[in-house]
């Protein structure tokens, strides 16, 4: 377990998935935890009391984070709340696959601007507080689509390719003054997400993975918590994958 204590992280779709086991790892370290969610409020406040359990300090923010003003007011929350902000972690993303024949433009334009709009808007609410810190870890969570591409998901892939380049970008941007940017790139997790899957295509998905099993969010979250932690201090710029070996 690594110690955030006395650390503030900001974590955006944190009411489920591997959102939520972000919000805990950084709590079981010690962390305040602000997290934002979409509109579930029930499932906002689960992680709420979960993270209040490990002793923690927490707050939940309702907020879309394609829009600008609802951003710098969930960043604007967690400094005024607990004063600082030392970690973000961009999570929040959706999909909507489809055959690129098929895709609407609607369902592209949603993608990138939850995806990777968001991540923008994210990084952008918090870096000039953490440049004035001297510090800072960013992790944004990209995919192991990102990285070779999946038949009908052109949207999503373009949008977690994209979260890699703005990860190496600003990690130059940042680097200078004591502030990390790093991206996580999941594979085949067990989420809400993957529980969609038909039977034949969770077969087809474990069949692709050396290690033989899909992954647990724990094992993003602790990913996450090692690359926002002062252990991965000298470590800017770079994607881990957590994927079993998919991306071999």
């Amino acid at each position: 377990m690594m110690n955030f204590e006395e650390k503030t992280a900001v974590v955006t779709g944190g009411s489920r998935g591997i959102g939520r086991a972000v919000c805990l790892e950084l709590a079981a370290g010690g962390a305040n935890v602000v997290f934002c969610y979409a509109g579930n409020e029930a499932a906002a406040q689960e992680t709420v009391r979960a993270v209040e359990d490990l002793g923690a300090r927490a707050l939940a923010v309702r907020c879309d984070v394609t829009e600008a003003a609802q951003v710098e007011a969930l960043a604007a929350a967690a400094a005024e709340k607990f004063g600082r902000i030392d970690i973000l972690v961009n999570n929040a993303g959706i999909t909507r696959d489809n055959l690129l024949m098929r895709m609407s433009e609607t369902d592209f334009d949603a993608v990138i601007a939850a995806n990777l709009k968001g991540a923008f808007l994210c990084m952008r609410a918090v870096s000039k507080r953490m440049l004035k810190q001297r510090y800072g870890r960013i992790v944004n969570l990209s995919s192991v689509v990102g990285l070779r591409g999946n038949p009908g998901q052109v949207n999503y892939a373009a949008s977690k390719a994209g979260i890699i380049g703005m990860t190496k970008s600003l990690a130059k941007e940042l680097a200078s003054r004591g502030v990390t940017v790093n991206a996580v790139a999941p594979g085949f997790i067990e989420t809400d997400m993957t529980a969609a899957l038909t039977e034949s295509a969770r077969a087809a998905a474990q069949g692709s993975i050396p290690m033989g099993r899909l992954g647990g969010a724990e094992d993003v979250a602790k990913s996450v918590g090692f690359l926002a932690s002062d252990a991965a201090a000298y470590i800017t710029g770079q994607v881990l994958a957590v994927d079993g070996g998919m991306a071999m």
